[in-house]
């Protein structure tokens, strides 16, 4: 599994199924969702706007849940509402081995590189939905946290799918940035860690393979805008993450930029309203 394989690979997402409604209010419909790809199925939620569409899409990629404790459509759920108020049709991933989508027992030792694959088939099974409300012509990613590197990654593999991007607080483009962050320090990762070294070598053994694992050699492929939002205060993901990928994009000749909150952390609370006025202005640009 590496960046360049996802860009080799075929993606077969389809099968766009709205299951039971969760919750309605006057401006949208929730639903549980799943789609299909890579011989998986995958769920998810979606908010779908009342009235006239159809409407443009984006597809939401969630930051880091343990699984174990993941609730569809979890970790996102601010966002979902707000986007759906401003009419967007919201599709929240819930990624493999996430809340009812098939398990995958690779995916940690993959660096979670597959979670990619499952963005993309959720874009492709949007496109090709026969659900009436969707304009699969008008599409886009946002991505918080992990879900940044996810979001990258997706829009490397299949650059045509999606007209624009933004994430949030995103994890490193360089692979071994997070390795080092979240679990070389972690005991209940110890296992991981040492099935990736065994499987790939450390870096200074197999350079390769940890270069080719990182969404950041390979940015110059990203031929969407991208909106980058960080808080300078976060201490998750440090800020020096977004500008060092964000210039490289730059220096790849990228249409990126990058907004940062003097007072914010990693969790976009007091700034929130102020950022997703920012995100709708941009899709609202970028997928008119």
């Amino acid at each position: 599994m590496s960046v360049p394989a996802l860009k080799a690979r075929e993606y077969d997402g389809g099968d766009l199924r709205l299951g039971r409604v969760l919750a309605r209010n006057d401006d949208y419909v929730r639903y549980g969702a799943t789609f299909r790809g890579d011989g998986l199925r995958i769920s998810g939620v979606m908010n779908v706007p009342r009235g006239d569409g159809p409407f443009p899409a984006l597809i939401l990629n969630h930051g880091y849940i343990d699984p174990a404790v993941y609730n569809t459509g979890q970790g996102m759920m601010r966002e979902q509402d707000y986007l759906a108020r401003e009419g967007y049709a919201v599709l929240h991933v819930d990624y493999r081995n996430h809340a009812g989508s098939d398990d995958d027992p690779d995916v940690d030792v993959e660096l979670r590189l597959p979670y990619s694959v499952d963005v993309v088939n959720a874009a492709l099974a949007v496109r090709d939905s026969d659900v009436a409300e969707l304009d699969g012509t008008r599409m886009g990613y946002f991505g918080r946290s992990m879900g940044g590197p996810v979001t990258y990654n997706a829009l490397i593999a299949r650059p045509d799918l999606v007209k624009a991007a933004c994430v949030y607080a995103p994890t490193s483009s360089v692979a071994i940035d997070n390795v080092r962050q979240f679990y070389l320090d972690d005991g209940g990762r110890d296992d991981v860690t040492q099935q990736l070294w065994s499987r790939y070598g450390r870096p200074e053994e197999n350079p390769r393979f940890w270069r080719e694992a990182s969404s950041r050699p390979y940015l110059g492929d990203i031929a969407q805008p991208l909106l980058v939002q960080q808080g300078e205060q976060d201490d998750t993901c440090p800020p020096r993450w977004a500008r060092a990928t964000v210039a490289a994009m730059q220096a790849a000749g990228g249409d990126v930029e990058l907004v940062t909150y003097a007072r914010e952390g990693h969790t976009f609370y007091d700034q929130f309203a102020r950022s997703m006025r920012r995100t709708t202005r941009f899709f609202d640009r970028h997928l008119a």
